[in-house]
């Protein structure tokens, strides 16, 4: 076990590793030649422009000596942007986001006294003032085309109508006073591959071409191989171009068999419709007496769909889910293989009896500090750098519609991963595996006597793993050092352009699967240990500190809002609080059980049910502001935008909101007239059905209603 040398040697290396990252910052920051990497988002919103100097070399380097004297200036400006004014320059999900942080630090300082109930108060405050901050937002934001839209999965097949003219003539019938317009959806992955990879190419054309217009006299050559390190070597402007002539084809080709093949429209729409009354009814009710079709639901924004998942069929969906259930089961678990080992590395007498001749060089004091006190923590984060990468691939695999939707089933599983494997893991595997088989064949009710024993020894462990993964991993998300080391490479070599100058700016985002599992981690040590080894408190303390002020100022002058859920993650934020508390009661439980006072632990049974009896109050009176759009916050503000904007054209403005970006970009030269091809719906849809007061006769196929003569045909009028 770590001692407090080892514990100091740690924390040497880690303040003095995060004192030269910020120290690093805050001179890099002040160069004008790196404004695009440490204030991306200003220059993406329009409101900042390149440094200019009147010589040369100051437009690379800042010679004013006095902006050196203020380099910690960062973080009160970083502070002074008011709440309110947060949530307009970046968005709902970025303040509450901050006040994750803000809620962890005030949370610990008072959890050495009464965590439970302080715990409980915070986050009773806490989902109050962030429900009314989403109600709010919802009503005070500018108009958005996912307030009028829903997206409609598991339309049923029909052999009388295409999937566009089902959805039409369903929804005017049932939905005759609201429905406005739709979007089928259409299979386009193929087409989006073809378009992602014409642009690479293009940009090797491109690059080549400007390679060889500043040296005419030598024309640049490639290679088709590996890497463009093997085959046969060819021109490589004559061979770049005749790739993009051959892709455009591609597209082309696949673009017409894409609108003019009837399989290749899936069986989901986006519906919009006149007011927000209307989506909300629609939305949040049951669509036909057969529960599993015209399934409904609230459509993302659009820049948060996640376009590849909606042409997963829907019926497959089930068996993905489980498929992926059994995957993250078997990943977590085999992953304590490698979590022992590590652990394994804080045992210096374990190196001692593994490889003997080593003791004479792990007993060094430096050495020995150096490998229980830092090695460790650094070689666990190594184990999970790969780790978020593979979660978010199960989640795409699972079929989620939204890129918010992925992030938050993400987070869910990455925080479960490290519950067990870095907390559970690294008590059980670390001081008790010794009795991992007593473990194993034990009772269950003997578990948590078990861990609340190994818990304090694990204390030291978890000091050198918040250092290293807390305060040196915060000081080096502010010096960003991979996007700084990539911006210059790639305007040394591909930027030709303003375009590709701002291509090759990386913002970056929250980062919300991985940046709010970490969060919880740090919680849940927080209350398991505030009452076993409050030792440990002024570490996380120090965390949530020092991560509130530098992602504040990240969130202010870095990152890019890739899509706005209006806080619909705090809900799992509030759940995943609520499970560390019930968790650090019952190993408190355990552990008091196994000393003297283990007459008081039945003194402590109230204590989770009081939790979760808050739990289900909470659930109860607030989450429904996140689940559900409140009928009458949407008509109050239809009747609004109704008496401020009465000649509002609604209809162009959801038309095409909801239309593939294959279709409507601008990589290719015809994605214009294909987005304006299926933007364009006919003014009447042939339909061999009448409305429903005239046809009683329920479809088998739809759920909707058929003419009782099957060939006359009703003219419907959008």
């Amino acid at each position: 076990m770590a001692t407090l040398s080892d514990i100091g040697m740690a924390a040497a290396i880690n303040i003095l590793t995060a004192f030269a990252f910020f120290v690093a910052f805050a001179i890099l920051r002040l160069q004008p030649v790196n404004d695009r990497v440490y204030f991306p988002k200003w220059y993406l919103k329009g409101l900042r422009a390149s440094p200019l100097g009147g010589a040369f070399v100051s437009k690379f380097v800042n010679l004013d000596y006095r902006s050196y004297m203020r380099f910690l200036n960062w973080m009160p400006a970083a502070l002074q942007m008011p709440e309110p004014e947060l949530v307009d320059h970046a968005g709902l999900d970025s303040a509450v986001y901050l006040r994750i942080y803000l809620t962890g630090f005030w949370t610990h300082l008072v959890m050495a006294y009464a965590f439970t109930f302080w715990t409980c108060y915070v986050l009773r405050k806490e989902y109050e003032i962030i429900a009314t901050m989403r109600l709010h937002f919802l009503a005070s934001e500018q108009r958005r085309p996912d307030q009028f839209t829903v997206l409609v999965r598991n339309v049923p097949p029909d052999p009388d109508e295409t999937v566009s003219q089902l959805v039409e003539h369903f929804f005017l019938v049932n939905h005759p006073d609201h429905y406005l317009t739709h979007q089928v959806v259409y299979n386009a992955n193929k087409l989006s591959n073809l378009v992602s990879e014409k642009k690479k190419v293009q940009n090797w054309l491109d690059y080549y071409q400007l390679k060889f217009s500043r040296n005419p006299s030598n024309r640049p050559l490639t290679k088709t191989g590996f890497l463009g390190l093997l085959g046969k070597r060819l021109d490589a402007i004559n061979h770049y171009t005749s790739e993009v002539e051959r892709l455009s084809q591609e597209i082309s080709s696949e673009r017409d068999k894409i609108t003019n093949n009837p399989k290749s429209i899936m069986p989901s729409a986006f519906v919009s419709f006149k007011t927000r009354w209307g989506a909300a009814v629609c939305a949040q009710t049951q669509q036909t007496r057969n529960p599993t079709l015209w399934l409904t639901e609230w459509a993302p924004e659009p820049r948060d769909v996640y376009w590849d998942n909606l042409a997963i069929p829907y019926v497959s969906l089930a068996i993905r889910r489980l498929i992926i259930a059994v995957a993250f089961f078997f990943l977590t678990f085999f992953f304590m293989i490698p979590i022992a080992f590590v652990q394994s590395l804080a045992n210096i007498e374990g190196i001692e009896r593994a490889a003997p001749f080593l003791k004479a060089i792990v007993e060094v004091k430096f050495i020995k500090s150096f490998i229980q006190g830092f090695l460790p923590g650094i070689a666990l984060k190594l184990f999970l750098i790969f780790l978020p990468s593979i979660l978010m691939m199960m989640s795409k695999f699972e079929g989620f519609t939204s890129i918010s939707a992925l992030e938050r089933r993400s987070a869910t599983r990455y925080y479960i991963f490290q519950f067990i494997n870095v907390f559970l893991g690294s008590i059980i595997t670390g001081t008790a595996f010794q009795q991992l088989d007593k473990f194993i064949h034990q009772s269950a009710n003997d578990i948590p006597i078990t861990i609340g024993v190994s818990i304090p020894m694990k204390a030291t462990f978890f000091i050198t793993y918040i250092m290293v993964d807390g305060w040196a991993g915060v000081a080096g998300e502010i010096l960003r050092l991979k996007p700084l080391i990539m911006y210059h490479l790639k305007n040394t070599f591909l930027v030709k352009t303003e375009k590709d100058r701002e291509e090759a700016m990386d913002p970056g985002t929250l980062g919300f699967n991985t940046g709010e599992p970490q969060i919880q981690l740090y919680f849940l040590l927080g209350l398991v240990y505030a009452v076993v080894s409050p030792i440990l408190l002024p570490f996380i303390i120090v965390f949530f500190a020092l991560a509130y002020v530098v992602y504040r100022h990240q969130i202010i002058n870095v990152y890019n809002q890739e899509y706005e859920s209006a806080a619909a993650f705090w809900p799992d934020v509030h759940g995943r609080i609520i499970t560390a508390l019930v968790v650090s009661q019952l190993l408190l439980m355990g552990l008091l059980s196994t000393k003297e006072a283990a007459q008081s632990t039945p003194l402590l049974i109230t204590l989770p049910v009081l939790t979760i009896s808050f739990h289900r109050f909470c659930k109860g009176r607030y989450e429904p502001a996140f689940k559900k759009n409140p009928l009458q916050e949407a008509m109050r503000k239809d009747t609004l935008e109704h008496v401020r904007e009465p000649n509002l054209n609604l209809k162009g403005f959801l038309q095409s909101a909801y239309v593939h970006p294959v279709f409507k970009g601008a990589d290719d030269s015809d994605s214009d007239g294909a987005a304006e091809e299926l933007e364009v719906e006919p003014a009447v849809v042939r339909t061999k059905r009448q409305s429903r007061r005239n046809t009683p006769v329920p479809s088998k196929y739809s759920g909707s209603v058929r003419s009782s003569e099957a060939e006359d045909v009703l003219m419907i009028q959008p």
